[in-house]
């Protein structure tokens, strides 16, 4: 059964049969590429690094979570034509969060971002990419696109109108990047689409670039993931890879050394260091916690009074305590806004000094 034959609602806006569309590809002006190292293909860190780190680091690395193109157009409509080498396919996430688009207008009064709807939803198959296109004001105005959480792209096209004009795109009010490095829940898995993963909703928060380095399963704080992160250049740095230490003592081992490699690299940045936010009292959990809270310990005994501890456990506490995530680990769109509401009180003095 075809749902969208019930409820159109439900269909996938994929309908690009316009006359006079032109066609412009997202890797040259007049776009501008956010949270990547390069376009087409579009990857989060270079692939000879990543395969230094791990196999699993390596297949992530062209997933293009945090990946994000600016451009400012009185086209109106905005289509997307995208391909990609492999439909990635998960039971707990929908199709618009791992492999979907989406859109927001900025507004000039005060910068602030809102979606555009309907977002780019892909249809049921896709396993070479697709098309989809939207309505927008046909007024000039900034837009933000947002890349799939779990998806590689290697090519993605822009479609206008062929009288549409451009224009230089904003810029964030903090360009040089927050980085974050971690797990799954880093990455953005399972946000219902892009751009509600807790980085996306404090980008439009606070206004702020930022790169993700979340690579689900895979963030362990190897020595060759930590040479890479320190050669970067950041306003903040987060420390989001509890998760996925295998134990207490494999993070005893790496998360102080970590700390020391970046804050040896960046003397002056903040440097955040988060615990993973599905906690249920546990030993365990309580073992891993206490890891991460003696490093924070330990570097302020040293002096550092630019690191910062945020407790994870408190980002779901409190009423429906347990609706917070899709499968008892993984924030979905509730979870992932209060993940971002409780980074938001430690980010905002730190970029808007």
């Amino acid at each position: 059964m075809d749902i969208a034959k019930i409820d159109p609602n439900f269909a996938a806006n994929t309908n690009v049969d316009l006359e006079g569309i032109v066609w412009l590809d997202g890797a040259q002006e007049p776009f501008v590429l956010y949270g990547a190292v390069s376009a087409s293909p579009y990857l989060r860190m270079p692939l000879e690094v990543a395969k230094t780190v791990s196999e699993g680091v390596y297949q992530l690395a062209s997933h293009t979570s945090g990946v994000r193109l600016r451009f400012r157009t009185d086209s109106p409509y905005i289509a997307i034509h995208c391909e990609w080498e492999q439909e990635f396919l998960m039971n707990n996430m929908t199709a618009q969060g791992s492999r979907g688009f989406d859109m927001y207008a900025v507004w000039d009064s005060d910068n602030s971002q809102h979606l555009v709807t309907p977002v780019f939803r892909p249809p049921v198959e896709a396993p070479h990419g697709y098309d989809a296109i939207t309505n927008v004001s046909g007024k000039m105005t900034d837009y933000v696109l947002n890349f799939p959480l779990y998806n590689d792209v290697r090519k993605l096209y822009i479609g206008v109108s062929k009288n549409a004009r451009f224009e230089t795109p904003g810029t964030y009010a903090n360009e040089l990047p927050v980085v974050f490095y971690g797990s799954s829940i880093t990455q953005g898995g399972c946000a219902s689409r892009p751009g509600n993963s807790y980085q996306n909703f404090l980008s439009r928060m606070l206004d702020m670039d930022y790169v993700n380095l979340g690579f689900s399963g895979c963030g362990k704080a190897e020595d060759t993931m930590v040479e890479y992160l320190k050669g970067l250049s950041m306003s903040v740095f987060v420390s989001d890879y509890d998760y996925n230490a295998p134990d207490a003592e494999y993070l005893r081992k790496t998360h102080y050394k970590m700390y020391e490699a970046i804050r040896q690299a960046h003397p002056e940045i903040p440097y955040i260091m988060v615990t993973k936010p599905d906690h249920y009292g546990t030993p365990i959990e309580y073992a891993r916690r206490q890891v991460i809270m003696e490093s924070y310990i330990k570097a302020r005994e040293n002096g550092d009074e630019n690191v910062y501890f945020i407790d994870g456990t408190a980002f779901f506490a409190g009423e429906e305590f347990d609706a917070h995530t899709v499968d008892g680990c993984h924030p979905n769109d509730l979870g992932f806004y209060r993940m971002a509401k409780g980074f938001h009180p430690v980010l905002h003095p730190l970029l808007h000094a």
